[in-house]
């Protein structure tokens, strides 16, 4: 009889975010230290548990159009048929088309860290992109409709009491069109996901939030399939101008 235990293997990588995340709080005195500290712990648990179709970065995005995103603490975009994504002087840039999920990592969840992240997410969301039709040995496939962006808030506790309640809904409904936050974790008490079939939000308070969150992520990801065929030329028009 094997001594693994899966209870045991989900408990331990919710722990350790959580203790990773308490150790930036407390010891990491500078803001924008901690912000970056933060950002790290959850873009490298994304990274490390993601199917390896996907990436996790800090980074802004852009459109064929030349419109820039706002800075994004985590975007999670597509690593296997992205044609192209720019780096410079530390900075990342991603297409538009190559993205899946757009998050903000904070400490701790209240109403003006809810109306920020659902500002950030609208810049990635309203940027314009581009599907080809694809071509293959019988024909062509018509353009791949577009993919919704996924868009959340990250965070280790809230202000909120109780932490996952009607202030915290009241916020997330705020914003139910461009900057809405699909679905997002609170380390230290659980993870929230909006419900379209009832346009409301669900919290899921548990003992392995982060776990949980990881979970929700991916099968929400599993819907949303693959990001379509990019035009490349559209951004090649750029070294024209």
């Amino acid at each position: 009889m094997t001594d693994w235990s899966l209870s045991r293997l989900l408990a331990s990588l919710h722990e350790d975010i959580q203790q990773k995340l308490a150790i930036v709080r407390s010891n990491m005195g500078h803001p924008g230290a901690k912000g970056d500290a933060s950002e790290h712990v959850w873009i490298k648990m994304l990274d490390t548990y993601l199917p390896q179709r996907y990436k996790a970065e800090n980074a802004f995005v852009v459109d064929s159009l030349g419109n820039f995103s706002d800075q994004i603490d985590v975007v999670i975009f597509d690593r296997q048929y992205s044609p192209f994504i720019f780096r410079y002087e530390n900075q990342t840039i991603i297409p538009a088309e190559s993205v899946y999920a757009v998050f903000e990592a904070k400490q701790a969840a209240n109403a003006d860290m809810v109306k920020y992240a659902q500002a950030k997410v609208a810049t990635v969301r309203r940027l314009h992109r581009t599907s080809l039709p694809i071509p293959h040995a019988g024909g062509t496939y018509p353009a791949k409709p577009l993919i919704p962006i996924l868009g959340g808030l990250l965070t280790f506790d809230s202000d909120w009491s109780p932490p996952l309640g009607p202030s915290f809904e009241k916020a997330l409904l705020n914003d139910v069109g461009e900057g809405r936050l699909d679905v997002g974790c609170v380390a230290s008490h659980g993870h929230f996901y909006f419900d379209a079939a009832t346009s409301g939000v669900r919290f899921e308070t548990e003992s392995k939030p982060a776990t949980a969150f990881l979970f929700k992520l991916i099968a929400q990801l599993q819907f949303s399939g693959t990001v379509p065929m990019i035009d490349v030329e559209a951004y090649a028009r750029w070294l024209t101008k």
